[in-house]
């Protein structure tokens, strides 16, 4: 596969960005597949379409408007990335986090991370929300040793798990606690993968987010990553896994998933 390579020129899309907003946000949120019903319940909001920020790439996945959404969750002000960008469509490291490198320059200082992922674990079926506490990074690109959970306070804000703890309680929505596995894609893991996911202690597994948890971490940002979790992992249960599927069970679950990020980030304005 061809790696496509985008050249930023972070500053000049910061100043596109910033022309367009009249709010200032402390706190994004990166929509995952199938989650971007959210950003139809944001006040005054002010869409940017990707392809008016100068340089950016061009969203090709089901699921991803592909448009930045600032505005307001009551009072609080918000800046959403409806879409992202994934190595399997070919993009490079750098590219695919873009988005986080943009919100740096916004000033951005909370950073909620959510994806559609699989469960590897049986205690969690499809229809669950997952806030992570550690990651694994199962794309050998870098080793082809074992990867080992990482569940440093630079990628997993203590602060923020308890506070989407407390919000969880308070709107009713069950958010279980577990680890995420990144994979590359595009296709979905073997019943094997699973099972080695599942014997490193991973919980679900997807073909994002990892690289923008370490960046954001790196960058000072505190970071929240939440997982919907769509359908069972391959090998767990006996049954072909789809796109659709995975679809359809984040529209199923939007309401809890909108009701818990918008808690959580009031808590995070209080």
């Amino acid at each position: 596969m061809m790696v496509k390579t985008i050249t930023p020129d972070i500053s000049q899309m910061v100043e596109a960005v910033r022309r367009k907003m009249s709010i200032v946000p402390r706190t994004a949120v990166v929509l995952g597949s199938g989650l971007g019903q959210f950003a139809e319940s944001i006040k005054d909001a002010v869409r940017i379409p990707y392809s008016e920020i100068p340089g950016y790439p061009q969203i090709g996945v089901e699921g991803h408007a592909g448009e930045l959404v600032a505005g307001k969750v009551e009072h609080e002000p918000v800046l959403l990335a409806s879409g992202r960008f994934h190595l399997y469509e070919g993009y490079d490291v750098d590219t695919i986090t873009l988005p986080v490198r943009l919100f740096d320059g916004l000033g951005i200082e909370n950073l909620i991370i959510t994806n559609a992922a699989g469960s590897a674990n049986r205690d969690f079926p499809p229809g669950t929300l997952m806030a992570s506490e550690g990651h694994l990074d199962c794309t050998f690109r870098e080793s082809a040793d074992m990867p080992k959970v990482e569940r440093g306070s630079d990628y997993h804000s203590q602060e923020l798990l308890k506070l989407a703890m407390e919000v969880a309680k308070s709107e009713e929505v069950i958010l279980e606690r577990g680890v995420y596995a990144w994979a590359l894609g595009p296709s979905y893991e073997t019943p094997a993968e699973v099972k080695m996911i599942q014997e490193l202690g991973g919980d679900a597994v997807g073909m994002s987010t990892v690289p923008e948890i370490q960046l954001a971490g790196e960058l000072g940002m505190s970071v929240l990553t939440i997982s919907c979790l769509t359908n069972f992992a391959a090998g767990i249960i006996k049954q072909p896994l789809t796109h659709d599927e995975v679809m359809e069970t984040a529209d199923r679950i939007s309401g809890d998933f909108s009701r818990l990020v918008r808690g959580i980030i009031l808590g995070i304005g209080r």
